[in-house]
């Protein structure tokens, strides 16, 4: 695999991947498992249930939604435009003319740092092949399935992760461990980072606005350092400091660094998610 591409070959294909494909010109990727014999399992909304904002992101949503290409229903799978929740469907129409890639699992934080784009790797472990087709076969025939489908709480990549790990993240604001939406919250704080950084004023705000400037470009490479386990020079510029504010921001929002993370039987899966819930 490399660092600017996960792309692979169909003939690379192993039961128990965990597959995505861009989609919305690179801006959002959907993602599944691949259970063999050309089927993948993934979690999507649903056309004509998108979230209504008219923003780009119900485009992102409709680009979820399995799609053989064309007007004629795909003579696999039938029309499951308008189904959601957890689908079983052909990988032409999960790819939906996209690119197919291999989401990289157990890779060092120097490698998940150089992954600029999220969504595409972890640091943490996956399970063996049959774990993984359990969990995914378990929630495509279960009732409850993998509940209901939100683009940055509980989205496709959310599900596959879980498929591959078992691991939920159980916390009463947010049960997710999408790389795509941990990036948006890192992304944030860059975007607050800038913020300060930028600010002006007089005399002693001016000061202060320096000192912390300083401060913070001091903490990111500190913090960079500690976390690679070798020294990383001092970035000099606050454009370098402020992506290692989001490079930290991505890590250890990561499923495999995160302290609040559980293992759940799938078969238990609903009663973790209805008591998570009750607390919230």
């Amino acid at each position: 695999m490399g660092i600017l591409s996960n792309k692979i070959s169909r003939d690379d294909l192993k039961q128990g991947d965990h597959i995505y494909s861009w989609r919305s010109a690179y801006i959002y990727a959907h993602h599944g498992i691949y259970v063999g014999a050309g089927q993948v399992i993934h979690f999507t909304r649903g056309g004509g249930l998108e979230m209504g904002t008219g923003t780009f992101l119900d485009k992102i949503i409709v680009s979820s939604v399995p799609n053989h290409g064309g007007d004629n229903p795909c003579p696999n799978c039938g029309d499951q435009s308008s189904l959601h929740g957890v689908l079983c469907s052909c990988l032409d129409c999960f790819l939906a003319g996209g690119n197919l890639n291999l989401f990289e699992y157990g890779v060092s934080k120097a490698i998940f740092l150089a992954k600029q784009r999220g969504g595409t790797c972890t640091t943490a472990p996956s399970g063996t092949s049959d774990e993984v087709i359990h969990r995914a076969s378990f929630l495509l025939t279960s009732k409850n399935g993998f509940g209901l489908y939100d683009l940055l709480e509980n989205n496709c990549e959310d599900f596959a992760i879980y498929c591959k790990t078992g691991l939920l993240v159980l916390q009463v604001t947010k049960l997710g461990s999408s790389g795509q939406a941990n990036s948006l919250c890192a992304a944030g704080g860059v975007f607050s980072f800038t913020l300060k950084f930028l600010r002006t004023g007089k005399s002693g705000q001016a000061a202060s606005t320096t000192a912390s400037r300083a401060s913070m470009v001091s903490a990111a490479s500190k913090t960079l350092s500690f976390t690679l386990g070798f020294v990383v020079p001092g970035f000099g510029a606050t454009a370098l400091a402020g992506y290692g504010v989001y490079s930290i921001g991505r890590l250890f929002n990561d499923i495999g660094m995160r302290s609040d993370v559980h293992k759940v039987p799938v078969e238990d899966i609903h009663l973790t998610v209805a008591s998570t819930c009750k607390t919230a």
